[in-house]
């Protein structure tokens, strides 16, 4: 307990799934959560949920594609704490569709949440992460940033961005004392998989090259993203966290 202690962490997507358990977990351990998700009521549940707990939590709406957000956001943050340790870029959107059936307004709609959006959270954040005296710096990509697979164009496209755009933030902030690195998901159970969990021939498919033969819980990405954003992880940086279930290991 207390591996985040006196930090403050900005988790985008915090609202469900994997971002709500991040923020869950990283009050547990001490760190005061912005909680930041576009949708309002979502976020105020996981802000409420941390609060009642006896943690510290404050909700900011945001769009993670809209620059004003996220200069709103993190001036709250400021205003509300003072400083951000840890960035978590972990909302995305998900689309399965094959390369000739994504129109370029599907396209666009991935790239400006899933990359735009972490490309923005990187950028404004360094001033406040400067004034903590550095920070880290977790941006959640997927396996399909790493490996191709059928129907799912944009979004690998999208992740992809995310992994090397990691490794070029890595490179640019260690001079400001601060650490970026990509977490790579295989399948988890969240809300935003419902619909492909229910999909019993795709859910089969994926599990077949799953060494571990089931779907992840969120819990279970959140526990390696916390050691990303605690000090165990102080020489990582430009690292891929894959968690995966064994998927990309043969």
């Amino acid at each position: 307990m207390g591996r985040l202690a006196g930090k403050v962490a900005l988790i985008t997507g915090a609202g469900m799934g994997m971002g709500r358990e991040e923020a869950i977990l990283f009050a547990s351990e001490g760190a005061k959560i912005i909680v930041a998700d576009i949708n309002e009521k979502a976020g105020q549940l996981t802000t409420h949920d941390i609060i009642k707990a006896g943690h510290h939590a404050s909700f900011v709406k945001i769009d993670v594609g809209n620059e004003d957000d996220w200069k709103k956001s993190i001036s709250f943050a400021l205003e509300t704490y003072g400083k951000v340790d840890v960035l978590v870029n972990n909302a995305g959107i998900l689309l399965f569709k094959t390369i000739d059936e994504t129109t370029s307004d599907e396209w666009e709609k991935i790239f400006r949440v899933n990359a735009r959006g972490v490309f923005l959270g990187c950028k404004y954040i360094v001033p406040a992460m400067q004034k903590a005296g550095g920070g880290s710096i977790i941006n959640i990509s997927s396996i399909y940033g790493i490996i191709g697979a059928p129907a799912a164009a944009a979004y690998e496209a999208s992740k992809g961005a995310v992994r090397e755009l990691s490794k070029a933030a890595a490179v640019d902030l260690a001079k400001y004392n601060i650490r970026v690195n990509s977490v790579h998901p295989g399948l988890v159970d969240t809300p935003m998989t419902a619909d492909l969990i229910k999909d019993t021939e795709h859910t089969k498919q994926i599990l077949a090259s799953t060494i571990m033969a089931r779907p992840a819980h969120a819990s279970e990405i959140a526990r390696p993203v916390l050691m990303l954003a605690s000090d165990d992880s102080s020489y990582m940086t430009g690292s891929e966290l894959v968690v995966d279930g064994g998927y990309t290991a043969h």
